[in-house]
């Protein structure tokens, strides 16, 4: 092997770290991170690290905060971040934490918001999800949306579609299968 395939398979090697391994708050690296450590051809790296990860069923998902892609920050502010290519069966969703309860909820929550064009007052989704949950799940869930980056929450109390949402669920099979439409 050249000295430049050994250098590209290093750095696909520490991309997977990078990317695969939390190590700030919020799971993913900024692209500017990636550009630091990998170099100006890291778009390149990640393209490879990309088809590796296929075979796992995963993906590398490029979000900003103002969807998914890089329009909105370009790519050095966007995050990237693995996820699953296809939804995780019940008994995967369990091993990762999620109750059956709270993904009612969360299911509910972005409904709701979805059908409110991308946000809707917090008095208003409580409200909805207290009609199905005990108050404290209630704001107790709705906190940890937050938190995790499901949903995210202005100074008005507006909520709205996080950068978490965005990478890791289909809004429109979401409304789908919602609506009862087939696949």
């Amino acid at each position: 092997m050249s000295d430049d395939t050994v250098s590209l398979r290093r750095k696909v090697k520490r991309a997977a770290h990078l990317l695969l391994f939390k190590h700030h708050m919020d799971p993913g690296v900024k692209g500017w991170e990636l550009r630091r450590l990998l170099g100006p051809r890291y778009r390149e790296v990640i393209q490879l690290l990309d088809a590796e990860l296929k075979d796992l069923d995963l993906t590398v998902k490029i979000v900003s905060e103002g969807g998914e892609g890089e329009e909105a920050e370009g790519p050095s502010r966007s995050r990237f971040y693995v996820t699953m290519r296809e939804a995780p069966t019940m008994s995967e969703a369990k091993a990762m934490g999620w109750r059956v309860d709270d993904l009612g909820a969360l299911s509910a929550t972005l409904t709701y918001i979805l059908s409110r064009r991308g946000k809707a007052p917090r008095s208003e989704v409580e409200e909805m999800l207290r009609r199905k949950f005990p108050e404290w799940k209630v704001d107790y869930n709705l906190g940890r949306f937050v938190r995790r980056g499901y949903l995210a929450e202005d100074k008005d109390k507006i909520l709205y579609l996080g950068w978490r949402t965005k990478a890791e669920i289909d809004q429109k099979k979401l409304l789908d299968l919602l609506l009862g439409k087939e696949a």
